[in-house]
């Protein structure tokens, strides 16, 4: 089952309607509807529009297929990227200290 057959098919559930029910609100048959929902046949815009509708969704919500527990997920995986970001900054900066230092360290001892 495809993405967007699993979104219409929990949407389907928490509208407390049947396979039926939604086939028949759309004009098609239920095997028809089914196919949708399993992802065997695909949807073209027409019928994206009328099953957002069906459900008071834009087509881009219908689409959407954002996790709650994906994007916390990246979302982490976010944050762990950007400390680790940092840390490497924090590293840069401390060994552009140390290149200073010898340079002048350096350019001490030639003028000595």
């Amino acid at each position: 089952m495809n993405a967007l057959g699993k979104k219409i098919r929990l949407l389907r559930h928490q509208k407390g309607w049947s396979q039926e029910d939604v086939a028949k609100r759309l004009d098609i048959s239920i095997p028809a509807f089914s196919k949708i929902e399993t992802g065997i046949t695909d949807v073209n815009l027409s019928r994206l529009d009328q099953i957002s509708r069906l459900f008071g969704l834009s087509i881009v919500q219908l689409l959407a297929t954002n996790d709650s527990e994906e994007e916390k997920k990246y979302i982490s995986e976010l944050a762990v990227a950007n400390k680790r970001l940092q840390e490497r900054d924090t590293e840069v900066i401390e060994l552009q200290k140390k290149v200073i230092e010898l340079y002048e360290l350096l350019h001490k001892k030639a003028t000595d």
